[in-house]
């Protein structure tokens, strides 16, 4: 499929929408009720310091909510008033926090099934309107949609977007994408489906493995098990790692990503020396300044003399778990939690250690004085992080005033 001409003539169709339906005022006013709080901007006026009792409160300077989450959830909300008795459908959440998709369930928008691996579209049928999250949908369910005859509303994130043009330059040049990324994420299932061929490597210890491969070769059927189900159909690592395009996943970590553009643009001039480089490697930035901004918050934050990080954000939120790695390297006790429904009953936490499954922590609030750090994933609203701040509080038994 030449999937540049297929999105091109899709965006032309009076079916498909990206600027919203003119409802912005009217929605604006419901989401702020509904996800903004007065105290963390008081919070934020109080150089993001907030001290009462034996607890001080330090927020990251850069935190919660990014542009293009809060440009998703509005078009996600102007869609339901626009369409008042139309079957609405989202292809995934909307964003990864479970208070924002929740309350689209009540609103009365269903969420596409999966089932085994695979989202039920049968569902859906011709005059359904369905919404392509902040993260994106894969080429194949755009063109499943509108055969179907839906209306689109694609809600899909511009750095998002600006990650599929640079895939795109690479298929037109018969590169390989190296995307870094995880090949499960939605975010990069769309991303791939926009590639020629790709491999996704998770991390700088498998990028140091596909180089190694490409200097010093290897077991070609060790490598295919090593990376099975996140490279493209028929790759074959002896021919498809001769030219290669650096893209990412938006949410993952900055220096890691710089890292390995910098690892494959080494690989490339160790094997083809600098005159033939040109001709076997390019990368773009594609690193989201919304995730640059909180990652680079969260490094200043850990500086600090904090007994302990809270985390708040979906616990499949990418970017989030990527905040809670920077806590964990400096040894900081931190708790990644979704909500502050997760905090008691009495003091104990419901949280999810670094890629682990959910745990109860005891005790998790010592007795005394208490410097506490804070911070949230692009897809958490402040009214959360208020919620979380409040139960803070009152386990310490100290009244929170604005």
């Amino acid at each position: 499929m030449d999937t540049k001409t297929f999105k091109r003539e899709l965006q032309r169709s009076e079916n498909y929408h990206r600027k919203g339906f003119g409802h912005e005022d009217e929605v604006a006013g419901v989401l702020n009720s509904e996800y903004q709080s007065n105290l963390i901007q008081e919070i934020r006026n109080q150089n993001y310091q907030w001290q009462r009792g034996e607890v001080t409160i330090r927020l990251a300077e850069a935190f919660g909510f990014c542009w293009g989450v809060e440009r998703a959830v509005a078009m996600a909300y102007e869609t339901r008033q626009h369409f008042p008795t139309e079957n609405i459908w989202i292809t995934n959440e909307i964003i990864h926090n479970p208070s924002v998709n929740n309350r689209l369930k009540e609103m009365n928008v269903g969420f596409i099934a999966v089932e085994k691996g695979e989202k039920d579209f049968s569902v859906v049928n011709t005059g359904d309107v369905v919404i392509l999250p902040a993260f994106g949908a894969s080429v194949q369910e755009m063109e499943l949609l509108n055969n179907k005859g839906c209306t689109i509303v694609d809600t899909t994130c511009p750095w998002v977007s600006k990650v599929w043009n640079s895939v795109e330059k690479h298929k037109k040049r018969d590169y390989t994408s190296i995307i870094h990324g995880k090949y499960k994420h939605e975010e990069t299932v769309a991303t791939s489906s926009f590639a020629g061929k790709y491999l996704v490597v998770l991390n700088l210890n498998e990028a140091h493995y596909v180089a190694n491969y490409m200097i010093n070769g290897g077991d070609k059927n060790e490598f295919l098990t090593k990376f099975k189900n996140a490279y493209s159909e028929g790759f074959n690592p002896d021919e498809d790692l001769i030219r290669l395009g650096v893209a990412n996943q938006t949410t993952m970590l900055k220096t890691e990503t710089e890292e390995i553009g910098k690892l494959f643009e080494k690989t490339m001039l160790q094997k083809y020396g600098p005159i033939e480089l040109n001709q076997h490697f390019m990368s773009f930035n594609t690193i989201c300044d919304a995730t640059q901004e909180r990652q680079d918050a969260m490094l200043n934050l850990v500086e600090e003399n904090l007994d302990l990080m809270v985390v708040i954000g979906g616990f499949n939120s990418s970017n989030t778990t990527h905040l809670q790695e920077i806590s964990m390297e400096r040894n900081i006790p931190s708790y990644h939690i979704d909500s502050a429904d997760r905090i008691g009953p009495g003091n104990q936490v419901f949280h999810k250690p670094l890629n682990q499954e959910i745990e109860v922590k005891e005790n998790w609030l010592p007795e005394g004085h208490l410097t506490i750090g804070i911070t949230s994933g692009a897809s958490t609203p402040d009214k959360v992080v208020e919620e979380v701040i409040e139960k803070i509080f009152a386990l310490k038994k100290v009244a929170v005033t604005v």
